[in-house]
């Protein structure tokens, strides 16, 4: 049997289902206007008539009443209405909330099962009174993101789409929302399945070849199909990896760091770029002695700000871990804020820290200039000047939108970033097509030799392995648990 025949007779990936009714709440813990709690599965309509009591409407004749009552059948609810009643626990008569139900009759809901969301009141005592309810009269609680691993295994979203779930919910940034966006549209499930669809056609012709060697061989054309890999598949994939390097940071962000010595200015540049008092600022030197992180915003790119404690030499026990720490976070940052006043000289703690972190990506920030004239220069070493500088006062906001600029260009480099009309897959996806390149690589460079098509169909079946793995058509079941526990429950 060719690779194509086993391609195509591979039955479709079966994954285990419990087929039980799950159960989650939906909406943050906390107090507020609405708290969701989601049921999905067979059971979800009778649980839902077990608990709940339709409110009668008033003032409509007898006739209508009967006709509007609330019945024990669940062909009783229509599919995508919303339902104004009560939950009850009608064993001891206890009314519980007032609700809002709505019902997704399966196959048209988020997990192509019956689906019912009861909208109550977002007090915790309540939404865990209803989920108590709820799981007593048959359903199970459910696992981080199975909701949406339902939706993919029962075949309304592929992979790219179920992961873009959890990039909306955690984006931070009005750039990373739209890229996840377009991933939830099936943008990148799209280019993938063109690829992949691509090399299952040329998978045919060599595997004709091998299989009808005699009819086949002399229509083969070797050249063209070298071309067809390198532009239907090549040339795609390098473009997908590429997207990759440019686009990730709106996905992934910028880890910053504020470093020098103690009293440059470094938590007041902090509660700057937040734009918030968040940390204490005093004229004591040595105040910070944590690692204290904030999210915000730059130019659209996500960045994680880290002030640190005062790097100098001390004898005090706790300024020695605070010291530890900053070491430990300037390590694992992208970028380093390499503080200094410009009302002082530099200091032997100033070129220590230098010299120490000079491997890393660093921008000098010269702070404090509110206190020098506006034609004084700050001299810096003649070695430092290679490194990109900034003057700025921390104190009054002067100099900060320069030094986003400069983060932004120091961690894309010459990019324009324009993510418009961009596919840009995860790190996930990357490695998978980086999987798929090598191997179309491989397959285009022995179609120009005399490499048999046994090995060439080898390489084309394994690159089109690694595109089903992208879109969940050949993924292991171990991975879509890793991916699914990144989900929170109720999602």
């Amino acid at each position: 049997m060719s690779s194509l025949q086993k391609q195509k007779n591979s039955p479709s990936i079966k994954f285990k289902m419990n087929n039980s009714t799950i159960t989650a709440v939906a909406t943050p813990p906390g107090r507020g206007g609405i708290g969701i709690i989601k049921i999905s599965g067979k059971d979800a309509l009778s649980i839902a008539e077990s608990i709940f009591v339709k409110k009668q409407r008033k003032n409509l004749s007898e006739k209508k009443d009967k006709e509007k009552s609330f019945s024990n059948k669940g062909q009783s609810f229509k599919s995508h209405k919303l339902y104004l009643g009560n939950i009850i626990n009608k064993e001891t008569g206890k009314n519980i909330d007032e609700v809002l139900l709505s019902v997704m009759k399966e196959p048209n809901s988020y997990t192509k099962e019956d689906v019912v969301e009861i909208n109550a009141h977002s007090g915790q005592i309540a939404l865990n009174e209803i989920l108590k309810l709820v799981i007593k009269k048959g359903a199970r609680l459910a696992e981080p993101g199975e909701f949406t691993k339902r939706a993919f295994i029962n075949g309304r979203i592929d992979l790219t789409q179920a992961e873009a779930v959890i990039d909306i919910i955690n984006a931070r940034t009005e750039k990373s929302l739209e890229i996840a966006n377009s991933q939830i549209d099936g943008k990148l499930k799209y280019h993938i399945t063109l690829i992949r669809d691509s090399l299952i056609k040329i998978l045919a012709e060599i595997d004709a070849g091998i299989d009808f060697p005699d009819e086949v061989d002399e229509d083969l054309n070797k050249n063209e199909i070298k071309n067809r890999i390198n532009n239907e598949a090549v040339k795609p994939l390098m473009e997908l990896i590429e997207n990759y390097k440019i686009g990730n940071v709106f996905k992934e962000g910028i880890g910053l760091v504020v470093a020098g010595k103690p009293n440059v200015g470094k938590s007041s540049l902090m509660n700057r770029m937040a734009n918030k008092e968040r940390v204490i600022v005093t004229s004591v030197p040595g105040t910070t002695r944590d690692v204290i992180e904030e999210t915000i915003n730059i130019n659209g790119i996500p960045a994680i700000i880290s002030d640190t404690a005062g790097l100098h030499d001390s004898n005090d026990p706790i300024e020695v871990i605070g010291i530890k720490k900053a070491y430990e976070q300037i390590n694992v940052s992208d970028i380093v804020l390499f503080m200094i006043d410009a009302s002082e000289k530099l200091t032997k703690e100033d070129y220590k820290i230098q010299k120490d972190f000079k491997y890393k990506e660093m921008i000098i920030v010269i702070n404090k200039i509110d206190l020098v004239e506006d034609n004084c220069k700050v001299e810096i070493p003649e070695k430092w000047k290679k490194i990109k500088n900034v003057k700025i006062s921390a104190l009054y906001g002067k100099g900060i939108d320069e030094l986003k600029k400069m983060i932004e260009k120091a961690y894309t480099g010459d990019y324009r970033i324009n993510i418009k009309n961009k596919t840009i897959p995860n790190l996930r996806h990357k490695t998978e097509i980086e999987k798929c390149l090598d191997k179309t690589l491989s397959a285009k460079k022995g179609m120009g030799k005399e490499t048999p098509f046994e090995l060439i169909a080898i390489d084309i079946k394994e690159a089109i392995n690694s595109l089903g793995e992208i879109i969940g058509v050949s993924v292991k079941e171990e991975i879509l648990d890793k991916i699914f526990k990144r989900f929170c429950i109720g999602k």
